[in-house]
């Protein structure tokens, strides 16, 4: 090659040799500060000289309903308490106001992935409020940047380039931090965003084996505690754990509560967080049978219908869970079931009655006082009186009957039609055959026996009261 020859090489490539230089050292500079944000000596970033100025409690207060920006020189401080170590967690960190026996706790969202090697569980941080966004979700308030979502202000991820703004942690070593033993029945007294621990839970039977969470699927999975409270806990389709196997043996069980308006969940780290090394509950029997329990007393006022009720009455010694009892109907002559209340969200006391209405406002207006039980129009409550009833133990088991299953009640002895069915006060105990001799019926008829004498409300009628 001659000298013209190379001279006119070097100034074509020139440009582009320098430019790789300076691309390389771009790329150097990148991976470097990389290196050095994200995984070198993380726990060098602290600060000594930060101290909080106002608490949860006076922060949440500020909230009127609306997402909005802080304005005023406020700094927050707390204990992490959630880890995206195993992925389970993604952009956002937990944190509380004490390392033990919290009264509240707080979400940030970060656009910062590994934020672990930066917020180890039990760091002490300090946040600076002023420019940040604070809003309630779910029920859980939350701190961070903000985005627009259907004319709607939320709160959103911090960008990754501002967190160093906001979000400080302190020099101390990290706390221990101690999740407060809670039972199932009282997690709605538990406050949201801290850490707690269940005890004696153990996962469903139907799910025993299963994988913790469906392949990049958000997936709840249903435990229940030795006294059957249910609990339920929320799993990444994306967490290091996904594809393992939900155990059969009971334990502990650790997380974050959380919430989404209608359930409370907990949000494990990582599998630590499950201690099930025991055998499982022994089956727990809270279903009962009596023949103490009984349909006292039916009404259909002849100048009311919403005024309709049914009552029962419970001669026993000992509380009654109706757990798994049900009152069904069968309109008119049907032989297949019409409706049915179920009762087992209820209690009965020994020797008192317990109320059912279908109209509750009008009920109390006409006597008095309000029903103990409310149910809708066309369920066993709201018989025109020409119906039959019956009381369903909860092993399918029929324990009292009012009329004869397909048999339209008109014109025979157990019509109530504008009057009433009031069961004689000797009865104590129920019949699951219908006997007429058992009642007194009045209606606006008297056939078969029966008292033509329309009743009218409230006067004819004692719902509450065994007559």
């Amino acid at each position: 090659m001659n000298l013209l020859s190379k001279y006119i090489t070097y100034d074509l490539f020139a440009p582009i040799i320098r430019a790789s230089i300076l691309l390389g050292i771009l790329i150097v500079f990148v991976l470097n500060f990389a290196c050095n944000r994200e995984f070198e000596n993380p726990s060098d970033f602290c600060r000594e000289n930060l101290s909080a100025n106002i608490s949860y409690l006076e922060l949440m207060s500020l909230h009127e309903g609306e997402t909005f920006q802080i304005q005023d020189d406020l700094i927050i401080e707390g204990y992490v308490i959630s880890s995206d170590r195993d992925n389970n967690f993604f952009s956002v960190i937990y944190f509380q106001d004490r390392s033990t026996n919290p009264t509240a706790g707080l979400q940030i969202e970060i656009d910062l992935r590994e934020s672990h090697l930066f917020y180890p569980v039990g760091s002490k941080i300090f946040i600076k409020l002023k420019g940040l966004y604070f809003g309630k979700s779910n029920e859980q308030y939350k701190l961070g940047a903000t985005f627009e979502s259907f004319g709607n202000t939320s709160v959103g991820r911090l960008p990754a380039g501002v967190i160093d703004d906001y979000l400080f942690k302190s020099c101390d070593a990290p706390a221990e931090i101690n999740p407060v033993i809670i039972s199932v029945a009282d997690i709605e007294e538990a406050p949201l965003g801290t850490l707690v621990r269940f005890d004696r839970v153990e996962f469903l039977e139907n799910e025993v084996g299963e994988p913790f969470a469906i392949r990049e699927e958000e997936t709840v999975r249903n435990l229940i505690d030795c006294n059957d409270e249910d609990l339920k806990i929320l799993n990444s389709g994306y967490s290091d754990f996904q594809s393992e196997v939900i155990p059969n043996e009971s334990g502990s069980l650790t997380g974050v509560l959380i919430s989404d308006r209608s359930n409370r969940y907990l949000v494990i780290r990582d599998l630590n967080d499950l201690s099930f090394t025991n055998d499982r509950c022994e089956e727990l029997i809270d279903e009962f049978t009596s023949d103490q329990l009984f349909i006292s007393e039916l009404a259909d006022p002849d100048n009311n219908s919403g005024a309709r009720f049914v009552e029962l009455y419970y001669s026993g010694s000992e509380t009654l869970s109706l757990k798994g009892w049900s009152l069904v109907r069968y309109t008119n002559a049907n032989s297949d079931l019409s409706s049915i209340i179920d009762l087992s969200d209820y209690y009965i006391e020994p020797e008192s009655t317990m109320v059912i209405s279908p109209n509750a406002t009008e009920f109390e207006i006409v006597y008095g006082f309000p029903a103990d039980i409310s149910v809708g129009t066309n369920t066993p409550a709201d018989s025109n009186g020409d119906d039959n009833l019956q009381l369903i133990d909860p092993f399918g088991n029929v324990i009292d009957t009012f009329g004869r299953i397909g048999e339209d009640g008109s014109g025979t002895d157990h019509e109530f039609e504008d009057g009433r069915a009031v069961r004689l006060p000797e009865v104590l105990r129920a019949n699951s055959n219908f006997n007429a001799a058992e009642w007194q019926i009045f209606n606006d008829t008297g056939d078969s026996g029966t008292i033509n004498q329309p009743q009218i409300a409230p006067s004819d009628f004692s719902p509450g009261i065994r007559d």
